[in-house]
């Protein structure tokens, strides 16, 4: 790969009959086009859109469940597999739950319906959205307030944080948090 090319993507050549057998395309989705390809994607009612989203089958996928198995998880995948002369572009990209993806391999046009039924039969509440999201990220980020876990310090009283959050229990949480007493509301200004 040259030196001024801006993906890290290992290229392949179009194909040994095409005039121009110089020339490359990248194997893999840029930073650029994946960042895209998760901005079009579908968001989740409730829920921050850089870190949850819908795949194209209608799952919820996490953002930091990039390449992994579970249900959470995702790939991103060519519309038009690059087997069969698909581009890897933001146009011809969509999020899909790894299973579901793994199912659609090389197909083309793969109806929605299809796409559903290979789906990870799991259908997650928010609190356990929340839950999972408290476990990634360190807090729960939802439209009008979001909270975070407290550190070992401020649990044993060594320290107080100098925002204005209230020490209080997050409502979206709370019998997790009143039993554990560990999480800490924000408001937004």
């Amino acid at each position: 790969m040259s030196s001024s090319s801006s993906s890290s993507s290992p290229n392949r050549s179009r194909s040994s009959n095409s005039n121009n057998s110089n020339e490359e395309r990248p194997r893999y989705f840029d930073g650029k086009a994946k960042s895209m390809c998760w901005a079009k994607a579908e968001t989740v009612p409730g829920r921050h859109p850089e870190r949850w989203r819908k795949d194209a089958a209608g799952n919820i996928v996490c953002k930091r469940f990039c390449n992994c198995h579970g249900c959470l998880c995702f790939e991103y995948d060519h519309i038009v597999p690059f087997s069969k002369g698909g581009e890897s572009t933001a146009d011809n990209c969509q999020i899909l739950q790894t299973r579901v993806n793994r199912f659609k391999s090389d197909k083309e046009q793969v109806d929605a319906t299809k796409l559903k039924g290979f789906s990870c039969d799991v259908k997650f509440t928010d609190k356990e959205l929340d839950i999972i999201e408290m476990a990634v990220y360190g807090d729960v980020i939802r439209p009008g307030n979001q909270c975070r876990c407290k550190t070992v310090a401020e649990m044993l009283g060594q320290f107080k944080s100098k925002d204005r959050w209230l020490l209080a229990n997050c409502h979206m949480m709370v019998n997790h948090c009143s039993t554990r007493g560990s999480c800490i509301l924000m408001h937004d200004s």
